[in-house]
């Protein structure tokens, strides 16, 4: 008898061209399975997994959300099998073995990955409202809320504020099906503008892709609920992220996107996946990982130094600048999504000298070298009567003696914690995640 061919997980991401992500997603989402897990922990899936993969490209091509496209492959016969569960720990697995269900994010500097880490060394602190101060992509912030803490979120940038809104502050809006079709059909009644076409031609994305943003953008104000608009976004900006070369919008460089040259096949195919098919996963991700805690969530869009009000811990994450003395510049990186959030003024935004056509604005303390030690001394006077938790870097500026030493000024317990390994996506140094606790 013949025996049946079996891939492991990468050898079948690349059988089915995708990326490994991708393949956990569909399992997750239970739309295909491994035939069988060795005792190892490793997952064999087969040739009928390829199959359902081809239909799932086929009905996604339809733009239809995974919902549907279950229901799809169940009446053709497709999910004729009994989906199992399993507390195996697979080595393959990229997310962080944590209790959530957190989107998936291409964000740099994002803390998914080491968000169990930051909770088993701070597990055991007496605290009932945690303010996450640099919020970014929300992780921390939504460990804090799985957690039954009652949760703070602050980002200066108005696109991460947004991710607040909807990952934090909301605790059971969802988009629908209806909501989906309302946002990626072209509506006969509507005149569409044409600002990113005219604007941000052969810069980042395509004609066609371009046309597209100005289109769901407009549409995303036919939303009537903050929360459902926040969504839109979230799942929007995602989207945008992943179609980009490193995953910024820090060069004009759509030309690497265009090049007929041999690369690595994940790029390309997920440069090349139309926005929508981005757009209704990340939308599908954002919803399953809304619920309510019993508290009261707030997200903010402040400064740091203005931020009010009494909170028991306070975590901290700043922008770092490396022993070089360069600062990482989040606003620079993430224009893009600042001027969607700032569509109909965005036009009297753009510092029309730059190429790529970035947003004018001011330099943040925290990118500046000469100016970062007094930041730092204000943000621990300012949040003395909090317990502090510091995330940080081995290798920046200051050093993480200074850190210790300007936490010291304020606080009478101050513990560096075990240091762990780590390397940032686009990160050339090799350098170790610090974590602080002062008490």
């Amino acid at each position: 008898m013949e025996r049946k061919r079996v891939y492991k997980i990468g050898e079948f991401a690349k059988k089915a061209r995708m990326p490994v992500s991708t393949v956990n997603y569909y399992v997750n989402k239970e739309l295909i399975r491994p035939q069988k897990v060795t005792p190892s922990g490793y997952r064999l899936f087969s040739e009928e997994s390829l199959n359902t993969v081809s239909a799932i490209r086929q009905l996604q091509a339809q733009y239809l959300p995974l919902e549907e496209i279950r229901k799809h492959l169940k009446a053709k016969g497709k999910l004729g099998f009994k989906f199992f569960q399993t507390t195996l720990s697979f080595p393959e697995i990229e997310q962080p073995s944590v209790t959530f269900q957190f989107p998936s994010t291409r964000y740099q500097g994002s803390k998914l990955k080491l968000v169990e880490w930051i909770w088993q060394n701070i597990k055991h602190l007496d605290f009932r409202s945690a303010l996450d101060a640099f919020g970014g992509t929300g992780c921390v912030a939504y460990m804090f809320k799985t957690k039954g803490k009652q949760v703070f979120y602050n980002d200066i940038l108005k696109s991460n504020y947004y991710i607040g809104l909807a990952l934090i502050e909301n605790d059971h809006q969802t988009l629908t099906s209806e909501d989906l079709r309302l946002l990626l059909e072209k509506h006969p009644d509507i005149k569409y503008p044409a600002f990113i076409q005219e604007t941000f031609r052969d810069i980042y994305f395509t004609d066609e892709e371009n046309a597209w943003l100005d289109m769901v953008i407009k549409n995303i104000e036919l939303l009537d609920n903050i929360y459902k608009k926040a969504l839109a976004y979230y799942a929007l900006f995602q989207s945008c992220i992943i179609k980009r070369p490193y995953n910024l919008f820090h060069r004009k460089n759509l030309y690497i996107r265009m090049a007929n040259v041999k690369r690595s096949f994940g790029n390309k195919i997920t440069w090349d996946t139309p926005f929508p098919v981005h757009f209704v996963r990340f939308a599908e991700e954002a919803n399953e990982s809304i619920f309510s805690n019993g508290k009261k969530e707030k997200a903010f869009n402040l400064d740091v130094f203005d931020i009010e009000g009494q909170y028991d811990l306070v975590y901290i994450d700043t922008p770092y600048i490396s022993s070089k003395g360069v600062g990482v510049d989040y606003f620079e990186f993430y224009h893009f999504l600042e001027g969607i959030l700032n569509y109909n003024q965005w036009g009297n935004l753009i510092n029309y000298r730059s190429k790529h056509k970035s947003l004018e604005h001011k330099k943040s303390v925290w990118t500046g070298k000469d100016l970062i030690h007094n930041a730092f001394d204000r943000l621990f006077n300012k949040f003395k009567d909090s317990i502090l938790v510091v995330s940080y870097r081995s290798n920046g500026i200051p050093s993480g003696v200074e850190i210790m030493a300007l936490l010291k000024k304020y606080k009478r317990e101050v513990e560096e914690v075990k240091r762990k390994d780590y390397k940032y996506v686009l990160s050339n140094n090799g350098s170790e995640e610090l974590l602080f606790v002062a008490k």
